[in-house]
């Protein structure tokens, strides 16, 4: 066999322990042959961890995952969009993308051409045929190996998939002294795209243990039922408008003329949906669960949103809830951008290296339901008028809002996630604090006009300057217990993973797909989307909308209740990178994300001037652009479709 180097990039990480270790791949001599490598498990090991390396900050990184910036969920002015990395690259590249300017010389994001995930892929297909010819490995061992290098081979075409569309399939790897031609290989069509995801999950998942059976330090590579979870998402995203019947791209081919976008298949949606309830089924025998916290705040109210704030965090791979979660690169430093900004150092909540400067969008604070868990424009019970501002007296809400102050209704009456999601002005983060006796749960108030604590201390919006341009902070994702006094210091004795899949997003698959599906929801439907909204301390969907809403017909229909489950998505899933790529498979990306950015007016310190006079929001950011069908797909990298010869994504002809 042909002798390869290493590639030198791996040499390039910090070499940590155990699923830490994912780059300790430093050969022993310049030149090191395959069959060399795949001699002894040591060997083989690391060649395993370097795999999974490539994998981690383009899919779960703040910063380098266009989930999260990419969409409308938050709001970066100036400041944010000027941050740049020592190399002058920018620190949040997806608020470009968001504003309409994503190019084809050095695309943002740009996983496909480089040493990024083809490269991976390579080095999957490396693994996959040499792993047997390691001499001090149990069989067993060696098939449970190359299973969970099948389906992260599976996840990066996912992720090429999502961002390109039709991308090239690497069922084996070309020689290096191939010819030309032979390299040039054609984009493939997605049902082909997605079956070859398929095929990988099931090969791999008969030799893959339950992640509950993995000795801890293999927590972090692949599990049965994130196999299976893959698989189902793949066969929704197959099912999905934008690649189910997409008519706008109906002509587009690859270079052979094969037809890349395939007609509406309605069938793809059950194939889905039976994907999806079998994960589930794959999850509950793995001992998944919805997570419930055990800690008592004193109100069941309090209780709930721990609940929902511990929910998507995994501390150390032992929330049950998680499916499949990664160590984190870095320790997550990007969080210290979504944290609340405190100037004075003698301020109880003063971290040191906060820069917060990334805000919760009006759009998604508008998002969340109301207590009764209904659109707040579909709740006939709820607020006469959402911008106006009244006392709330209700001791449910003792260390929720701020009671006996004026408060505006739009932060009233609203369900547990917005609580737990979202610090808005006059109510209160219940959560550890700093104390001369040690840490102890207390209120803090969330006061958010110029001046106040967690409001900005300059005079008017400056570029220069960290702020919330929207007069909202971030909860998601801070731990409850550890002190936002020097929290991104105190957020390292936690050992928190990076999310990929916990399981209410199965059960929302299975309730989109099977509606998708049938001619109007059944009871397995409204069962999927209630086992999340019963978690959410909110009402079951058929019982919000019969109690309590304008157009109580609406849960009975099959659009109505694509409403409904897309909503559920956006609200269970706020923040957490999952939006972006919503929009773009329900095709619905160019009604939503070409809307200004609205927030308050931060720079006053009155109430009313706070709250623009009663008048409603201010446009905070209007640079936004999304241009359908460009914008669907990420472009490939010009000099890359010069080499390959494949087809670019339509609309990117020249750079933009």
């Amino acid at each position: 066999m042909m002798k390869e180097k290493i590639i030198a990039l791996l040499l390039a990480a910090v070499s940590l322990t155990s699923c830490n270790d994912y780059l300790d791949v430093v050969p022993k001599n310049d030149v090191t042959t395959i069959e060399s490598v795949f001699e002894q498990r040591s060997d083989a090991y690391n060649w395993l961890k370097s795999c999974y390396y490539f994998l981690t900050s383009p899919v779960t990184g703040f910063n380098m995952s266009p989930g999260y910036l990419g969409a409308d969920e938050f709001v970066g002015g100036q400041f944010a969009h000027d941050l740049v990395f020592n190399s002058g690259n920018p620190r949040f590249p997806f608020l470009n993308v968001g504003d309409g300017l994503q190019k084809t010389s050095e695309p943002y994001g740009n996983i496909w051409s480089g040493t990024s995930f083809y490269c991976a892929i390579r080095y999957c297909n490396i693994f996959i045929d040499n792993i047997d010819n390691c001499y001090n490995m149990p069989t067993s061992e060696k098939r449970m190996w190359k299973a969970e290098i099948k389906a992260l081979k599976a996840h990066f075409y996912f992720e090429l998939m999502r961002r390109y569309g039709p991308i090239i399939l690497v069922p084996k790897n070309l020689e290096a002294n191939s010819s030309v031609k032979d390299m040039q290989q054609p984009r493939q069509p997605i049902d082909s795209c997605v079956n070859a995801i398929v095929a990988l999950c099931d090969e791999a998942m008969p030799y893959l243990p339950y992640r509950q059976e993995k000795e801890a330090y293999r927590y972090c590579y692949y599990n049965k039922e994130a196999a299976a979870t893959l698989k189902a998402y793949a066969l929704l995203y197959g099912a999905s408008p934008l690649f189910n019947g997409n008519v706008t791209l109906k002509d587009f081919k690859n270079k052979q003329g094969e037809r890349l976008f395939p007609d509406y298949d309605k069938e793809k949606w059950k194939r889905a949906a039976i994907a999806a309830d079998s994960a589930i089924a794959i999850c509950h025998k793995a001992g998944k669960s919805l997570y419930h916290s055990a800690t008592n705040l004193g109100s069941s109210l309090l209780n709930t949103i721990n609940t929902i704030e511990q929910s998507s965090i995994d501390k150390n791979f032992a929330n049950q809830e998680v499916i499949f979660s990664l160590v984190e690169q870095g320790g997550n430093p990007d969080q210290q951008y979504v944290e609340p900004f405190h100037s004075k150092s003698t301020d109880e909540n003063y971290d040191p290296l906060s820069q917060g400067c990334l805000a919760p969008s009006m759009r998604m604070v508008e998002m969340f339901y109301t207590d009764h868990g209904l659109p707040i424009e579909e709740d006939k019970q709820w607020m006469p008028s959402k911008y106006d501002q009244s006392i709330e007296a209700d001791e449910k809400y003792k260390n929720v809002v701020m009671l006996n102050t004026h408060v505006l209704n739009l932060h009233r009456h609203r369900e547990p996630r917005f609580y737990a999601d979202v610090a808005a002005d006059r109510t209160v983060w219940y959560r550890k604090v700093q104390a001369s006796t040690g840490t102890q749960w207390k209120g803090i108030n969330i006061q958010c006009r110029k001046g106040e604590s967690y409001g900005t201390d300059v005079a008017a919006v400056n570029p220069t300057v960290p702020q919330s341009l929207t007069g909202y902070w971030l909860k998601k994702g801070f731990i409850p217990e550890a002190p936002l006094y020097q929290y991104t210091n105190n957020r390292g004795a936690y050992n928190i993973r990076a999310v990929v899949f916990r399981l209410a997003e199965l059960y929302l698959m299975s309730a989109e797909a099977w509606n998708e599906y049938l001619d109007k929801p059944n009871s397995h439907v409204y069962d999927m989307i209630d086992s999340v909204r019963v978690r959410a301390g909110i009402p079951k969907v058929q019982e919000a909308w019969s109690s309590y809403a304008k157009d109580p017909d609406k849960v009975r229909t099959r659009e109505g209740m694509r409403s409904i489950i897309h909503q559920e998505w956006n609200v269970e899933f706020a923040f957490e990178g999952r939006r972006f790529w919503n929009l773009r498979r329900w095709m619905e990306a160019q009604d939503e994300l070409n809307q200004p950015q609205y927030g308050w007016n931060i720079i006053s310190d009155k109430e009313q001037g706070f709250y623009n006079n009663g008048l409603g929001p201010i446009v905070v950011w209007s640079k936004r652009s999304f241009k359908s069908p460009r914008d669907y797909f990420f472009p490939i990298k010009a000099e890359e479709v010069l080499i390959s010869g494949a087809r670019q994504n339509p609309g990117w002809g020249g750079d933009q």
